[in-house]
Protein backbone atom coordinates (compact mmCIF):
# COMPACT_ATOMS: atom_id res chain seq x y z
CA UNK A 1 0.00 0.00 0.00
CA UNK A 2 1.10 3.52 -0.88
CA UNK A 3 0.34 6.21 1.53
CA UNK A 4 0.05 9.77 0.61
CA UNK A 5 0.41 13.06 2.28
CA UNK A 6 -0.10 16.48 1.07
CA UNK A 7 2.09 19.01 1.62
CA UNK A 8 1.30 22.62 0.54
CA UNK A 9 -1.33 21.41 -1.71
CA UNK A 10 0.90 18.81 -3.60
CA UNK A 11 0.69 14.77 -3.08
CA UNK A 12 4.02 13.28 -1.71
CA UNK A 13 4.30 9.58 -2.11
CA UNK A 14 5.40 7.39 0.80
CA UNK A 15 7.62 5.01 -0.77
CA UNK A 16 8.72 3.10 2.04
CA UNK A 17 6.79 -0.20 1.38
CA UNK A 18 7.84 0.02 -2.50
CA UNK A 19 11.42 -0.08 -0.79
CA UNK A 20 10.95 -3.04 1.69
CA UNK A 21 9.53 -4.86 -1.16
CA UNK A 22 12.25 -4.28 -3.54
CA UNK A 23 14.47 -5.12 -0.92
CA UNK A 24 12.61 -8.57 0.15
CA UNK A 25 12.05 -9.64 -3.73
CA UNK A 26 15.80 -9.25 -4.08
CA UNK A 27 16.75 -11.21 -1.29
CA UNK A 28 14.29 -13.79 -1.56
CA UNK A 29 16.03 -14.07 -5.76
CA UNK A 30 19.37 -14.06 -3.98
CA UNK A 31 20.50 -18.03 -3.48
CA UNK A 32 22.95 -18.88 -0.20
CA UNK A 33 24.94 -21.75 -0.49
CA UNK A 34 27.30 -22.90 2.64
CA UNK A 35 30.95 -22.45 1.97
CA UNK A 36 33.17 -25.57 2.91
CA UNK A 37 35.44 -24.97 6.08
CA UNK A 38 39.30 -23.93 4.93
CA UNK A 39 41.67 -26.48 5.30
CA UNK A 40 43.48 -26.08 8.52
CA UNK A 41 46.14 -28.82 8.58
CA UNK A 42 49.25 -29.57 6.65
CA UNK A 43 49.69 -32.97 7.24
CA UNK A 44 47.50 -36.46 8.21
CA UNK A 45 49.16 -39.19 10.16
CA UNK A 46 47.56 -42.61 11.08
CA UNK A 47 48.55 -43.38 15.18
CA UNK A 48 48.37 -47.32 16.39
CA UNK A 49 47.00 -46.91 19.42
CA UNK A 50 45.72 -49.84 22.24
CA UNK A 51 41.72 -49.54 21.12
CA UNK A 52 42.76 -49.52 17.25
CA UNK A 53 44.28 -47.19 14.63
CA UNK A 54 43.72 -43.08 14.73
CA UNK A 55 43.95 -40.63 12.18
CA UNK A 56 45.56 -36.68 12.92
CA UNK A 57 45.52 -33.61 11.76
CA UNK A 58 48.83 -32.01 12.12
CA UNK A 59 48.83 -32.51 16.64
CA UNK A 60 44.98 -32.47 16.32
CA UNK A 61 43.12 -36.12 16.84
CA UNK A 62 40.54 -36.77 14.38
CA UNK A 63 36.61 -36.34 16.00
CA UNK A 64 33.52 -37.20 14.53
CA UNK A 65 30.84 -34.71 13.81
CA UNK A 66 29.50 -35.57 17.39
CA UNK A 67 32.80 -35.60 19.11
CA UNK A 68 33.77 -39.12 19.09
CA UNK A 69 37.27 -39.82 19.16
CA UNK A 70 38.20 -41.60 15.33
CA UNK A 71 39.31 -45.03 16.12
CA UNK A 72 39.01 -47.90 13.62
CA UNK A 73 40.22 -51.57 14.06
CA UNK A 74 41.63 -51.78 10.50
CA UNK A 75 44.78 -50.40 9.22
CA UNK A 76 44.19 -49.55 5.72
CA UNK A 77 40.75 -48.34 6.13
CA UNK A 78 42.60 -45.61 8.53
CA UNK A 79 44.63 -44.78 5.83
CA UNK A 80 42.05 -44.50 3.49
CA UNK A 81 40.83 -41.87 5.75
CA UNK A 82 43.55 -40.00 6.28
CA UNK A 83 44.14 -40.28 2.03
CA UNK A 84 41.14 -38.34 1.92
CA UNK A 85 41.71 -35.53 4.42
CA UNK A 86 45.26 -35.03 2.56
CA UNK A 87 43.59 -34.55 -0.66
CA UNK A 88 42.21 -31.86 0.42
CA UNK A 89 43.09 -28.30 -1.14
CA UNK A 90 42.38 -24.95 0.34
CA UNK A 91 38.24 -26.31 1.62
CA UNK A 92 37.65 -29.22 2.95
CA UNK A 93 34.50 -30.90 0.55
CA UNK A 94 33.29 -33.08 2.75
CA UNK A 95 30.92 -34.45 0.31
CA UNK A 96 33.74 -36.04 -1.75
CA UNK A 97 34.93 -37.78 0.99
CA UNK A 98 33.25 -40.86 1.24
CA UNK A 99 34.88 -43.60 3.29
CA UNK A 100 35.13 -41.00 6.08
CA UNK A 101 31.23 -40.56 5.64
CA UNK A 102 30.74 -43.82 6.33
CA UNK A 103 33.37 -44.01 9.32
CA UNK A 104 31.65 -41.29 10.93
CA UNK A 105 28.03 -43.12 10.53
CA UNK A 106 29.44 -46.15 12.14
CA UNK A 107 30.78 -44.25 15.02
CA UNK A 108 28.37 -41.75 15.89
CA UNK A 109 25.56 -43.96 14.90
CA UNK A 110 22.93 -41.35 14.63
CA UNK A 111 19.71 -43.14 14.31
CA UNK A 112 20.77 -46.49 16.76
CA UNK A 113 20.62 -48.85 14.23
CA UNK A 114 21.01 -52.50 15.15
CA UNK A 115 21.96 -54.96 12.99
CA UNK A 116 18.55 -56.41 12.80
CA UNK A 117 17.24 -53.27 11.66
CA UNK A 118 19.69 -53.04 8.82
CA UNK A 119 19.66 -56.33 7.49
CA UNK A 120 15.70 -55.55 7.65
CA UNK A 121 16.06 -52.62 5.21
CA UNK A 122 18.20 -54.61 2.82
CA UNK A 123 15.68 -57.50 2.56
CA UNK A 124 13.17 -55.21 1.99
CA UNK A 125 15.08 -53.69 -1.51
CA UNK A 126 15.23 -57.65 -2.60
CA UNK A 127 11.50 -57.10 -3.94
CA UNK A 128 12.40 -53.59 -6.03
CA UNK A 129 15.75 -54.52 -6.60
CA UNK A 130 16.23 -52.86 -10.09
CA UNK A 131 17.20 -55.57 -12.28
CA UNK A 132 14.60 -57.32 -11.24
CA UNK A 133 11.99 -54.59 -13.75
CA UNK A 134 12.77 -56.04 -17.51
CA UNK A 135 10.62 -54.03 -20.15
CA UNK A 136 8.22 -56.21 -22.23
CA UNK A 137 6.90 -53.62 -24.59
CA UNK A 138 10.68 -52.61 -26.28
CA UNK A 139 12.05 -55.65 -27.87
CA UNK A 140 16.03 -53.78 -28.24
CA UNK A 141 15.38 -53.01 -24.83
CA UNK A 142 14.22 -56.25 -23.39
CA UNK A 143 17.40 -57.84 -25.55
CA UNK A 144 19.46 -55.56 -23.77
CA UNK A 145 17.98 -56.66 -20.15
CA UNK A 146 18.46 -60.17 -21.13
CA UNK A 147 21.33 -60.23 -22.10
CA UNK A 148 23.10 -57.73 -19.24
CA UNK A 149 21.41 -58.67 -16.32
CA UNK A 150 20.51 -61.89 -16.64
CA UNK A 151 23.47 -63.32 -15.70
CA UNK A 152 23.77 -61.36 -13.09
CA UNK A 153 20.52 -62.91 -11.46
CA UNK A 154 21.51 -66.45 -12.42
CA UNK A 155 25.33 -65.70 -10.15
CA UNK A 156 23.03 -64.24 -7.25
CA UNK A 157 20.64 -67.02 -7.11
CA UNK A 158 23.40 -70.15 -7.73
CA UNK A 159 25.51 -67.79 -4.96
CA UNK A 160 22.90 -67.64 -2.65
CA UNK A 161 20.73 -70.75 -3.52
CA UNK A 162 17.61 -68.48 -4.24
CA UNK A 163 15.27 -68.20 -7.06
CA UNK A 164 14.64 -64.38 -7.79
CA UNK A 165 12.39 -64.04 -10.61
CA UNK A 166 12.30 -61.25 -12.80
CA UNK A 167 8.71 -59.38 -13.47
CA UNK A 168 7.68 -57.36 -17.05
CA UNK A 169 5.27 -54.51 -15.12
CA UNK A 170 5.22 -52.67 -12.31
CA UNK A 171 4.41 -55.63 -9.97
CA UNK A 172 7.10 -56.39 -7.90
CA UNK A 173 8.06 -60.21 -8.10
CA UNK A 174 7.21 -62.60 -5.46
CA UNK A 175 10.23 -63.47 -2.84
CA UNK A 176 9.63 -66.32 -0.60
CA UNK A 177 10.60 -66.40 3.57
CA UNK A 178 12.87 -69.68 2.01
CA UNK A 179 14.89 -67.11 -0.06
CA UNK A 180 14.65 -64.10 2.45
CA UNK A 181 16.03 -66.49 4.92
CA UNK A 182 19.16 -67.14 3.21
CA UNK A 183 19.81 -63.75 1.78
CA UNK A 184 18.89 -62.77 5.45
CA UNK A 185 21.61 -65.12 6.99
CA UNK A 186 24.25 -64.03 4.80
CA UNK A 187 24.34 -60.43 6.40
CA UNK A 188 23.87 -61.24 9.52
CA UNK A 189 27.44 -62.75 9.21
CA UNK A 190 28.60 -59.96 9.03
CA UNK A 191 29.56 -57.10 11.49
CA UNK A 192 27.53 -53.83 12.00
CA UNK A 193 30.20 -51.33 10.42
CA UNK A 194 30.35 -53.76 7.21
CA UNK A 195 26.28 -53.91 6.99
CA UNK A 196 27.25 -49.95 6.40
CA UNK A 197 28.91 -50.41 4.15
CA UNK A 198 26.39 -52.73 2.08
CA UNK A 199 23.53 -50.14 2.93
CA UNK A 200 25.78 -47.76 0.62
CA UNK A 201 26.16 -49.88 -2.14
CA UNK A 202 23.03 -50.80 -2.53
CA UNK A 203 21.39 -47.33 -1.83
CA UNK A 204 23.97 -46.07 -4.75
CA UNK A 205 22.64 -49.25 -7.34
CA UNK A 206 19.46 -49.19 -5.57
CA UNK A 207 20.11 -53.22 -6.21
CA UNK A 208 20.96 -55.79 -3.56
CA UNK A 209 22.06 -57.94 -6.96
CA UNK A 210 24.56 -55.57 -8.51
CA UNK A 211 25.67 -54.67 -4.80
CA UNK A 212 26.28 -58.24 -3.78
CA UNK A 213 28.21 -58.88 -7.12
CA UNK A 214 30.60 -56.23 -7.53
CA UNK A 215 31.43 -56.29 -3.62
CA UNK A 216 31.95 -60.25 -4.24
CA UNK A 217 34.29 -58.76 -7.32
CA UNK A 218 32.15 -60.57 -9.87
CA UNK A 219 31.52 -57.55 -11.85
CA UNK A 220 33.38 -54.30 -12.09
CA UNK A 221 32.66 -50.78 -10.12
CA UNK A 222 32.01 -49.64 -13.62
CA UNK A 223 29.97 -52.40 -14.72
CA UNK A 224 28.04 -52.34 -11.79
CA UNK A 225 26.89 -48.21 -12.07
CA UNK A 226 26.48 -48.83 -16.24
CA UNK A 227 24.19 -51.75 -15.14
CA UNK A 228 22.08 -50.04 -12.94
CA UNK A 229 22.11 -47.21 -15.33
CA UNK A 230 21.10 -49.19 -18.08
CA UNK A 231 17.39 -48.17 -18.89
CA UNK A 232 18.74 -44.50 -18.47
CA UNK A 233 21.34 -44.95 -21.10
CA UNK A 234 19.34 -46.87 -23.60
CA UNK A 235 16.97 -43.66 -23.53
CA UNK A 236 19.93 -41.40 -23.88
CA UNK A 237 20.74 -42.85 -27.25
CA UNK A 238 17.47 -41.35 -28.56
CA UNK A 239 17.02 -38.09 -26.61
CA UNK A 240 21.01 -36.96 -26.18
CA UNK A 241 23.29 -36.78 -23.88
CA UNK A 242 24.01 -33.82 -21.82
CA UNK A 243 27.61 -34.29 -20.40
CA UNK A 244 27.65 -31.92 -17.56
CA UNK A 245 24.77 -33.15 -16.46
CA UNK A 246 24.60 -37.40 -17.01
CA UNK A 247 28.68 -38.03 -17.34
CA UNK A 248 28.64 -36.28 -13.67
CA UNK A 249 25.89 -37.96 -12.08
CA UNK A 250 27.92 -41.23 -13.44
CA UNK A 251 30.90 -40.43 -11.95
CA UNK A 252 29.45 -39.39 -8.67
CA UNK A 253 28.08 -42.42 -8.66
CA UNK A 254 31.04 -44.76 -8.96
CA UNK A 255 32.73 -42.74 -6.44
CA UNK A 256 30.17 -43.84 -4.29
CA UNK A 257 30.23 -47.35 -5.03
CA UNK A 258 34.05 -47.41 -5.01
CA UNK A 259 34.30 -46.26 -1.35
CA UNK A 260 31.65 -48.61 -0.53
CA UNK A 261 33.19 -51.42 -1.61
CA UNK A 262 36.49 -50.66 -0.32
CA UNK A 263 34.70 -49.90 2.87
CA UNK A 264 33.65 -53.59 3.06
CA UNK A 265 36.61 -54.65 2.39
CA UNK A 266 38.81 -53.00 4.88
CA UNK A 267 36.64 -54.09 7.51
CA UNK A 268 36.69 -57.56 6.85
CA UNK A 269 40.44 -57.69 6.42
CA UNK A 270 42.81 -58.64 8.89
CA UNK A 271 45.82 -57.77 7.29
CA UNK A 272 47.82 -54.87 8.36
CA UNK A 273 50.11 -52.69 6.22
CA UNK A 274 53.85 -53.41 6.63
CA UNK A 275 56.85 -50.51 5.89
CA UNK A 276 58.95 -52.79 3.64
CA UNK A 277 62.91 -52.89 5.41
CA UNK A 278 65.49 -51.65 2.78
CA UNK A 279 68.56 -53.72 2.96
Amino acid sequence: MINCTIFNGMRILRLTNIIKTSQTNSLASVRLYATHPKRFYKQTNVLCTDNGYEVTLDHRKLKTPKGTLFTVKSEPLAIAVATEFDNQKDQIERSRMHISALCFTVLDNPNNLTKLDIVNYLLNFVPTDTVLFQNETETALQELQLNEWDPVINWFNKRFETNLQKTMSITPPYVTDEDKIKIAKHFQSFSLDTLHGYTFAVDTLKSIVLACAVIEQQISVEKAVTLSRLEEEYQLKFWGRVEWSHDLSQQDLQARLAASVLFVHFNCSEHLVQEKLLL
